[in-house]
């Protein structure tokens, strides 16, 4: 019993440190970020880049062959791949937003 105890104890302890390392890497978009993507796109259209096996998840790597669109007053850049439009950091190059 002892034994079972001490286990689920650190397994509560392990999980609760993944749980920091994630929330560490979370990026999250302001919806007037969003806005403000969604209406330079509409003035500004973007052609689609076409990436075969390339998966647009939070987290995925943005070939350097894209060019990613720098819009006005957003830390992020954007691009859009495969007729989705997803924020980029600049300086990763990892998605940091799908945008539906």
């Amino acid at each position: 019993m002892r034994l079972y105890l001490t286990s689920a104890a650190t397994a509560v302890v392990l999980m609760g440190g993944i749980g920091a390392a994630l929330a560490e890497n979370v990026v999250v978009v302001q919806p007037e970020q969003e806005t403000v993507v969604r209406e330079y796109i509409k003035r500004e259209p973007l052609a689609s880049v076409n990436l075969l096996g390339v998966e647009l998840k939070l987290g995925s790597s943005v070939p350097d062959t894209v060019k990613l669109r720098e819009v006005p007053d957003v830390k992020y850049r954007v691009a859009v791949i495969n007729d989705q439009t997803v924020l980029v950091d600049p300086e990763t190059r990892q998605i940091v937003e799908v945008l539906h």
